[in-house]
């Protein structure tokens, strides 16, 4: 079985005069997983190709995409476990598989991949533009279908793994997508995910992780998500959330995921990622739900705590080295700089989101108020002193309205006080930091990354294809 898929994607690779079909092999394959069709009863296996011609290397998309269905379903010794979706629909399983493998193929020295080129530029049906494009690898495709299907799909690494794809590359599909107004049906799943990270695989949580970076670059997706209210989210279950808005939910489960990876896998590029898409948002915070901004708050009590342990570890190790001067110390001026670059990081987004909308966001104040102790220690350290001074203010202002002697205020009248004060807050001794915006770049090399892991995910999640560990051979482009 192996030796087919190996030899089909050899074929549609190796065959140069068959490049103009690039595109409708790609959008055939598209089709495949959009449709998500179930395989029919074993008497039905016949080809039914494509009436519309194309030449061998159309053929070949359609033959396989709608007559290999022996090959696809029947299965064989050594078959691996595949899952429910990956069962029901197998033509759409290995469609979207070849064509990850083949928009992941290194580039030919004097031609761009055209697999690549053909995801890059495919437009929607609705763009009357795109039928006068110049470009030979374009197409058009049903947007609507496609963003439907890839919700639904998330499940899947290869369905996260093509939405990246779309998102990252394909200026087309990610203005369609950002422009959407049911954005919950896409965010949801992906937060599903890094919810039940201890579930995934870590290529699968980073492409997830990416995706949200991708979104919160568009500052109309961070003003939207906060309009959207979501109610009884049932897989989110350290805390009832009977209303919440998508913007609040996306922040507890980010920070979540930055609470998890500092305990367990302590991936400074997982760290890196959620507090990049964090910042990204932090201007447009708007009408924060209570839990969210208690975690903020908790999060930043977290890397104090933190910090303090490894400072005093710092500070035993040197005694320990006077009194042993030949024994190695441990670097913990790395761990301490990592950790105050973290604690900086949460230091510029709660001071992002203080500047640009206070008055919109109680419950932050609130928080901030409560644990206001927290951030005595870096008012005056070197490391945070700028960025201190907006948080100190706003603590010092709020703090001289709430503090009545012999007066115990309730939350409700706190949350009052605050909501009158941020009005009447100059807003002019808010000194002016530069709006934190991070985007992501892929590495200079990505596909040391991604050939690896696509051909994981075929090994994998190819259903009834049987691939022989023994056979299998890894190997870099210029091993030979």
């Amino acid at each position: 079985m192996e030796e087919l898929f190996c030899c089909l994607i050899q074929l549609i690779v190796e065959v140069p005069l068959f490049l103009p079909y690039t595109s409708r092999l790609v959008k055939t394959l598209l089709y495949n997983f959009i449709r998500q069709e179930r395989s029919p009863p074993p008497s039905s296996h016949v080809f039914q190709p494509e009436s519309e011609g194309g030449g061998l290397l159309y053929g070949i998309a359609s033959g396989v995409a709608t007559g290999l269905w022996t090959v696809f379903t029947l299965g064989g010794v050594g078959s691996k476990r595949a899952s429910q979706q990956e069962e029901s629909s197998p033509l759409a399983n290995q469609s979207l598989l070849l064509l990850l493998v083949l928009v992941n193929l290194t580039d030919a020295a004097d031609t761009p991949n055209p697999y690549k080129q053909s995801i890059v530029s495919f437009k929607n049906t609705q763009d009357s533009t795109a039928l006068s494009s110049p470009t030979p690898h374009a197409f058009q495709i049903n947007f609507n279908s496609l963003y439907t299907t890839l919700c639904e799909q998330q499940n899947s690494d290869h369905a996260t793994l093509l939405l990246y794809t779309l998102l990252h590359q394909n200026s087309n599909v990610r203005t369609y997508m950002l422009s959407r107004t049911d954005m919950e049906n896409l965010v949801l799943p992906i937060l599903e995910i890094l919810y039940h990270v201890e579930e995934r695989n870590s290529h699968h949580v980073y492409m997830a992780l990416i995706i949200l970076l991708i979104l919160t670059e568009d500052d109309g997706f961070n003003q939207s998500i906060h309009e959207i209210i979501l109610k009884n989210i049932t897989w989110y279950s350290e805390r009832v959330l009977t209303e919440i808005s998508l913007g609040s939910l996306l922040i507890l489960v980010v920070i979540r995921t930055v609470q998890y990876n500092m305990t367990r896998t302590r991936d400074k590029y997982l760290h890196t990622n959620c507090l990049a898409a964090l910042a990204n948002m932090s201007a447009q915070f708007r009408s924060l739900h209570q839990y969210a901004a208690q975690r903020i708050i908790s999060l930043f009590a977290l890397l104090s705590k933190k910090h303090n342990k490894v400072l005093e570890q710092a500070t035993q190790s040197l005694r320990g080295s006077r009194s042993a001067p030949d024994s190695p110390l441990p670097d913990y001026a790395q761990d301490l700089n990592v950790i105050e670059e973290v604690i900086r990081m949460m230091l510029e987004i709660i001071n992002s989101c203080l500047t640009n909308s206070l008055h919109h966001n109680s419950n932050l104040v609130y928080a901030l108020l409560y644990k206001r102790d927290l951030f005595e220690q870096f008012r005056t350290h070197p490391s945070f002193q700028d960025i201190m001074q907006n948080i100190d203010m706003v603590i010092s202002f709020f703090s001289s309205r709430i503090e009545h002697p012999g007066a115990a205020l309730s939350v409700e009248r706190v949350l009052e006080i605050i909501k009158q004060g941020a009005v009447a807050l100059p807003k002019d001794r808010l000194r002016k930091f530069p709006e934190l915006k991070f985007k992501y770049v892929e590495e200079e090399q990505p596909e040391e990354f991604f050939i690896p892991y696509v051909w994981s995910l075929v090994y994998n999640s190819a259903v009834a294809l049987y691939w022989n560990p023994q056979d299998i051979q890894l190997f870099t482009r210029d091993s030979g």
